[in-house]
């Protein structure tokens, strides 16, 4: 029985079976850190953010979840990797870059390239928010600090970009993997991943460009609330003679 499996998990028809239900809890998971991450709009201070954060960081089962998430992970692109080495040992004549041949399309032969690109702004999604010291303003602060760099930014949009591009092609494939594909309901599953892809990417983009257009707006609105917090106060006046009261001397 064992022997079976195995035989059956090491297969072709197997580690596409394996590489769609790792790419399914790999969606799911996405879909979960991305309504996390849009509480970072509830509020201009970031609060419902960090509260977010501190709940997650304070599960004692985290540290098994981040081991089960990155084996998914890991099983996920090595699968794919071989995956993509079995097509093209089986397709030994090269195809032309961004051309079509029947139903094959940018999306489908660029799965490889957008899986790494994805991976590589992984690596440096982790090592910015969850390698990194905290910052003592919780971890909205840190969130709006690197998307309000230029490069923090454009890496983001890269890596989320990637993501919807890869999911483009990989919610529809999952299904045709695990043999649930019909042609009476298959236009509709085509339909559904790319509404998926799109809608994740989108998502995930707000957050840069929520930060570009309130970090002005923040900027702006402090600006008369200083102005005013002077007014009141009235002027200040710095030379000795103000600094210095009066003395006036009684006559003798």
């Amino acid at each position: 029985m064992n022997n079976r499996l195995f035989a059956l998990a090491t297969s072709s028809i197997g580690r596409k079976a394996l590489m769609a239900l790792t790419g399914l809890g790999l969606i799911g998971f996405l879909v979960v850190h991305l309504a996390g991450n849009l509480t970072l709009l509830a509020g201009s201070d970031g609060a419902a953010f960090n509260s977010y954060a501190r709940t997650i960081e304070s599960n004692p089962l985290l540290p098994l979840a981040e081991v089960g998430l990155a084996a998914l992970f890991l099983a996920h692109i090595v699968l794919g990797i071989r995956q993509a080495a079995g097509n093209r040992e089986a397709r030994p004549v090269g195809y032309r870059q961004f051309q079509s041949h029947g139903n094959r399309k940018v999306s489908t032969s660029s799965m490889l390239v957008t899986g790494l690109i994805v991976l590589v702004f992984l690596v440096v999604h982790i090592s910015d928010f969850r390698l990194a010291a905290r910052h003592p303003q919780g971890l909205a602060y840190m969130v709006h600090e690197r998307m309000r760099q230029p490069l923090g930014a454009a890496v983001y949009l890269l890596g989320v970009g990637a993501l919807g591009v890869h999911l483009w092609h990989a919610f529809q494939s999952l299904f045709q993997s695990l043999g649930l594909r019909h042609p009476r309901y298959s236009p509709l599953i085509d339909k559904a991943g790319r509404g998926l892809a799109v809608l994740l990417a989108l998502g995930f983009a707000v957050l840069p460009v929520y930060t570009w257009v309130a970090s002005p707006a923040k900027a702006a609105a402090k600006a008369p609330a200083e102005s005013t917090s002077s007014a009141v106060s009235g002027p200040h006046d710095s030379s000795p003679a103000a600094a210095t009261p009066s003395v006036t001397k009684e006559p003798r």
